[in-house]
């Protein structure tokens, strides 16, 4: 039973204070939860630092080596010191003063000054720009250095989320079930190539605006692919990669509020992943669409994907580009509450508009597999079959897993038992080979 407090009244011998107590200061974080906290810090910040410093020496890799240095001086100081009021601002001032320092001690030093145009020493951490779309902000800047088209595929995705998503080498080579060397050599001669060819470091503007920030876009999407399903590994799902699309995703609409595609991709990722509980099993075996249970969709994040869709199509000025349309057939499954009431004869529709858009084989398969729905497995076969001599998807190997569905809805099961083995063998993942062997089990 919890002391009741004893009135005054029936204990005058007590001495009443003359003064209400002064509550006591909280104490100083132990040095262990200080050191958590500047890095989560510091994840949260680093993109922006490393975008602010860079516009002061023009260099991401020497960008990121001062905001490391920042962040060693973080944990030297505050754990002594304690955690500073605007710690983001602590280590952007500090990480800047590194920048003019060693601007200071080259050679071209008043060149730099007269490039820059102010004295960089007084100048205040760079303010959220009024216009999100101008030219000065610097952490557009960094999203479209890091995603520059000079770079390999590769090497785009993993100095993007190095520099911006925040992810150590380590976590990169972890998601991507590469080795570390691999991915810290990515990184390194990402850096270099940037720094030898002279990339400016700008947003792009003109006709090479739309070039590039496509570039920048498909990095995003890439990396959410990789987790929504793992191209290789044990797992069907990683998780984390979604999350780290999803929240550049995220930054980039806030960052450029008139692009319709950006909005669009961002829609097509809160609804895809919104289905992301519902789409494993308790065992983390694979669960197909048709089979979800769709009580498991995340409706936040549906309800995001249905906003960005809308800022989508009101900034949009002509045709539809490919990540609205892809946006556009995403929101046709979150509309459904069962897989039956799905509108397929729009879903197909739409992949014939982003067929028309951006022709792919890819692009095709998926149309068969709504017409399928619509039309029936027969219309879609034909389809499918017209597909088969492409070079591209010669070891694609969800070509033989649609056509082995379709087969087996037409009574056609030796055949569908063949192409499902075929598929199963084409596959890097393991979770997805164990779906496709079980499906050719299946078959009579």
């Amino acid at each position: 039973m919890t002391p009741q407090p004893t009135p005054a009244s029936q204990s005058p011998s007590d001495p009443q204070p003359a003064e209400a107590p002064q509550p006591a200061s909280p104490p100083p974080p132990r040095p262990d939860r200080t050191a958590e906290v500047i890095e989560t810090v510091f994840r949260m910040e680093s993109p922006r630092i490393i975008a602010g410093v860079a516009r002061v020496v023009r260099d991401v890799g020497i960008a990121e080596e001062l905001a490391q240095d920042a962040l060693v001086a973080a944990l030297e100081q505050w754990p002594r010191d304690g955690v500073p009021d605007n710690p983001g601002a602590w280590l952007m001032s500090t990480a800047r003063h590194r920048a003019v320092d060693l601007v200071r001690r080259r050679e071209n030093y008043a060149r730099k000054l007269a490039e820059i145009g102010r004295d960089l020493s007084e100048t205040a951490p760079p303010q959220e720009p009024a216009d999100l779309d101008d030219i000065d902000d610097d952490l557009l800047r960094l999203v479209f250095t890091a995603c520059h088209p000079v770079l390999s595929t590769e090497a785009r995705t993993a100095l993007t989320l190095r520099l911006l998503g925040g992810l150590t080498t380590t976590e990169i080579a972890r998601a991507f079930l590469v080795p570390e060397p691999t991915v810290a050599q990515r990184i390194v001669r990402a850096k270099r190539t940037l720094a030898t060819k002279n990339v400016a470091f700008e947003v792009p503007h003109g006709p090479d605006r739309e070039a590039r920030l496509g570039s920048v876009l498909d990095v995003i999407y890439l990396i959410f692919n990789e987790g929504y399903a793992a191209t290789a590994g044990d797992d069907w799902l990683r998780p984390s990669l979604c999350e780290d699309a999803l929240r550049l995703a995220r930054v980039l609409s806030g960052l450029m509020p008139k692009e319709p595609e950006v909005h669009g991709l961002t829609a097509l990722l809160e609804l895809q992943a919104s289905r992301t509980a519902a789409r494993t099993g308790p065992s983390g075996e694979p669960v197909l669409l048709k089979d979800q249970n769709r009580s498991r969709w995340n409706r936040m994040l549906i309800a995001r994907g249905f906003t960005a869709l809308g800022r989508a199509e009101a900034t949009s000025g002509g045709a539809p580009g490919p990540y609205l349309l892809q946006a556009a057939i995403a929101a046709c499954h979150a509309h459904a509450y069962t897989y039956e009431e799905t509108d397929w004869s729009r879903i197909a529709t739409l992949y014939g508009l982003l067929a028309a858009r951006s022709p792919s084989p890819v692009v095709e398969l998926n149309r068969a597999v709504a017409v399928s729905m619509s039309e029936g497995p027969a219309a879609a076969l034909v389809l499918v079959d017209a597909l088969a001599g492409d070079p591209t998807l010669r070891d694609y190997h969800l070509l033989p897993s649609v056509r082995g569905d379709l087969l087996a809805r037409l009574g056609r099961t030796p055949e569908a038992r063949a192409e499902f083995e075929r598929a199963a063998s084409l596959t890097r993942n393991e979770r997805e080979r164990e779906l496709l062997l079980r499906r050719a089990a299946e078959q009579p």
